[in-house]
């Protein structure tokens, strides 16, 4: 019962990581080259070196469900959004697929099936995400779409809301929150086939995605 989490060396996959450590969650690592492995080894944390725009099918071995908080990154082009955000998670859907995981686990964006509407800079991911989460809806694993609002490194309260107007209006939540909300639907093994959007708010994390 194995969780492989890819991209596990961003910002919210290692506190994912961390958090679900600590509630004994069985996780494998999934990180891009061995320099960024000491960071896992000193938690215990078990790694596996693969790349989404490479080799990937061992990185499944012995898991039954994926969490996908891969990202290229702000500081990258247009192409590898394209390569990793909307290829890259289309690969790991199709190897999940394949191998007949339980569930697979999508970080996404509030407003992704929306990108023109989004800032000029940001449309190309928003379409990348857009586009992932359809084929992720299309495929035959179960899943669960997470959509966070704008990202804040605030810290935990593990209190959220799961639409605008619950949260007053404010589209942030922190990474942090974020983590915790993952951990929780890691656990919840029942819960398939569902989208929630993800923003700082008021009900603990369990009552509102439920």
């Amino acid at each position: 019962m194995t969780t492989l989490v890819i991209g596990a060396n961003g910002q919210i996959g290692r506190q994912f990581c961390e958090l679900a450590q600590a509630v004994d969650l069985p996780i494998r690592a999934m990180i891009r080259d061995s320099g960024q492995r000491p960071w896992f080894d000193e938690r215990e944390i078990e790694t596996v070196t693969a790349d989404l725009e490479g080799e990937l099918h061992h990185a499944f071995d012995g898991c039954d469900q994926v969490m996908f908080s891969a990202g290229s990154g702000p500081h990258t082009g247009p192409d590898k959004t394209l390569l990793i955000d909307l290829h890259g998670a289309i690969r790991a859907v199709d190897l999940a697929c394949e191998l007949g995981l339980s569930r697979f686990l999508m970080v996404s964006a509030m407003r992704a099936e929306k990108p023109l509407a989004a800032p000029e800079k940001l449309r190309p991911y928003m379409a990348a995400k857009h586009a992932a989460d359809a084929h992720l809806r299309n495929s035959a694993v179960p899943h669960l779409i997470l959509k966070p609002g704008r990202l804040t490194d605030e810290p935990a309260t593990q209190r959220v809301a799961t639409s605008l107007e619950e949260a007053g209006g404010e589209n942030s939540v922190s990474r942090a929150n974020v983590a915790h909300a993952l951990v929780h639907l890691a656990q919840a093994r029942d819960l398939m086939n569902r989208e929630f959007v993800l923003l700082d708010g008021e009900r603990p994390i369990a009552e509102a995605l439920s």
